[in-house]
């Protein structure tokens, strides 16, 4: 059986609503045969000003935004990343809601690919918390400059292999889980099975 393409992306957004933020930062590696193939990262021209919070939390400041990529350009970099490729991100409600509404904005139709949320994943199967950088530190994953696109997807990366090689993550393909009290997404991609998640706490 072939081992299927993977496409890992990570955004950093100048805030949080994918219909009127825009990405600032994008990034992307494509895996095939398990191993990293290609990758693409740069910065996203941004014709607004970013906030001082978005700035603490990313590093990007709006002199980096001048100097990026056009938006058109960096998603259509984007699209060839992904391909018919299993898109892989940690907490892909939020990366897939943007790739829909930037890709609808843009080039005026949407994504089909199937995808998988490692972050999902990590509250199905541990204990809370489960952020990026908590669930790199509990498999030894080194995660330098977090909020950066670009490590964002290789650790997300790694620590995907990590989760599979325990136990296959085939049956999670288009799962999409969410918190009860923050009920689901307000877009998710029409081929997600979306159910809620109880998070699992240390007992005291």
């Amino acid at each position: 059986m072939s081992i299927p393409s993977y496409t890992v992306i990570d955004f950093e957004t100048s805030g949080l609503d994918p219909r009127k933020d825009r990405v600032i930062e994008m990034a992307a590696i494509r895996c095939v045969n398990g191993e990293i193939a290609s990758e693409f990262s740069t910065l996203v021209q941004y014709d607004g000003k970013l906030s001082p919070k978005i700035t603490e939390l990313t590093g990007i400041t709006d002199e980096m935004t001048a100097g990026g990529m056009d938006e058109d350009t960096a998603f259509r970099i984007l699209n060839r990343m992904l391909g018919s490729n299993i898109i892989i991100a940690h907490n892909a409600s939020f990366d897939l809601g943007f790739l829909h509404h930037s890709l609808l904005r843009i080039a005026g139709l949407s994504f089909r690919n199937d995808f998988i949320d490692t972050l999902t994943i990590s509250r199905q199967r541990h204990l809370y918390p489960h952020t990026l950088k908590d669930m790199s530190d509990r498999y030894g994953i080194k995660l330098e400059g977090g909020h950066r696109a670009l490590n964002d997807v290789i650790a997300c990366w790694e620590l995907f292999c990590k989760l599979d090689a325990e136990m296959s993550t085939a049956g999670d393909v288009n799962k999409l889980g969410y918190l009860k009290k923050y009920g689901p997404p307000a877009w998710s991609p029409p081929n997600a099975m979306i159910e809620p998640v109880e998070l699992m706490y240390a007992s005291r």
